[in-house]
């Protein structure tokens, strides 16, 4: 993996003060997804393709539950193996709708390898379908993983890997991807693989600053 390399960026717009691991950013990192992720069981399990999605997704707040319930319907059923479970049971997995149901071992919104309207995420599938980016759609953390943002609110902010201790203190998967090198195997920046994420985390601006860095350190820094 690529160690951490965390350098400062102020943005010229509100002044924030950004904390940036440089290190990742200006790797080789790439979701492998369906391509050598072991997923976050407690055992390696590449064949079940279900990356991080086996423990359902932990709904940011009420606004966000709300889209995801507007956008469930949206789905066309031959693009949603669960389909039937969701308009039958729900999406989510009680009455305090601050969690997605999970079916069959993983997120209700997963359709798993073999099924005919492609495997992976439901919600990610459809809005690709409709000419519109996947996260626009997803759960927030969903479409920010791997990146980790804290403090953007403020004065100062730090942008990160996730690392297998933000998983929780109890977390036993079998391998965090940001800290193997089975998933560094890109051939353009993090930054820019992950451009549009970055923006919507940073803004516009401090984006334009990181992913130029990114593109000097690369690929020297990240091999």
């Amino acid at each position: 993996m690529a160690p951490e390399k965390f350098e400062e960026f102020v943005d010229p717009v509100d002044g924030t003060h950004w904390t940036v691991d440089m290190g990742f950013l200006g790797s080789r990192w790439r979701c492998v997804w369906g391509a050598g992720c072991q997923g976050i069981l407690d055992d390696p399990a590449e064949e079940l393709q279900q990356g991080c999605c086996s423990v359902g997704v932990e709904l940011f707040d009420d606004d966000e539950a709300m889209l995801i319930s507007a956008l469930a319907p949206t789905i066309d059923p031959e693009r949603w193996q669960f389909w039937s479970v969701a308009a039958e049971s729900g999406i989510f997995r009680d009455e305090k709708r601050n969690h997605t149901a999970l079916v069959e071992g993983a997120c209700i919104f997963l359709n798993r390898v073999g099924f005919a309207g492609g495997a992976g995420c439901a919600l990610h599938l459809q809005a690709e379908a409709d000419g519109e980016r996947p996260m626009d759609w997803k759960p927030a953390v969903c479409w920010q993983l791997p990146l980790r943002a804290e403090g953007a609110d403020g004065e100062a902010a730090t942008l990160r890997r996730w690392s297998r201790a933000d998983w929780g203190s109890d977390a036993t998967m079998a391998w965090c991807c940001t800290e193997e090198s089975a998933a560094f195997v890109g051939d353009q920046p993090t930054a820019e693989t992950l451009a549009g994420e970055l923006e919507a985390l940073v803004g516009p601006e401090v984006a334009v600053l990181i992913t130029e860095r990114a593109r000097q350190r690369f690929p020297a820094d990240s091999e």
